[in-house]
């Protein structure tokens, strides 16, 4: 995802595979979940003077997958280009996103996300400390 946010996120996270969205791999996911999202790598680049990097990535997420509870390091923030899904942030309500919706997980923050009947399609961007992973499943 996120709810739909988290779905995002997570869907993201799932971008882990081993660049920029090699990060969303390390989340928790569905079963099969290789064959029920796909992530494509963008950009990773450093935020000058910091310790920091930005990883930006796609995550396509077959119809009705629930990516699987995780938390990023540092803030995720994403576009969802197409499809809808629900994100679910720990401590609000669930959002239904839409193609053209965009959402922010705060750092550290536990969420969720779980695609429609029509699947989902995402632009996903992570802010994370340098040499930690994108993501982390639930504890």
């Amino acid at each position: 995802m996120l709810r739909i946010a988290s779905s995002v996120c997570a869907a993201l996270a799932a971008l882990a595979l081993s660049g920029p969205v090699a990060a969303q791999q390390s989340a928790p996911a569905a079963t099969n979940q290789t064959q029920q999202i796909k992530r494509t790598p963008l950009q990773r680049f450093d935020v000058p003077g910091t310790t920091y990097e930005t990883v930006i990535g796609i995550a396509e997420i077959a119809p009705n997958v629930g990516i699987g509870r995780h938390t990023h390091p540092g803030p995720e923030s994403g576009y969802l280009l197409e499809g809808g899904f629900e994100l679910l942030i720990e401590g609000e309500q669930p959002r239904q996103l839409k193609a053209g919706d965009s959402y922010v997980v705060p750092p550290n923050t536990l969420h969720d996300a779980k695609s429609g009947a029509a699947g989902a399609r995402v632009i996903a961007t992570y802010v994370v400390e340098k040499g930690k992973p994108l993501a982390s499943p639930a504890k």
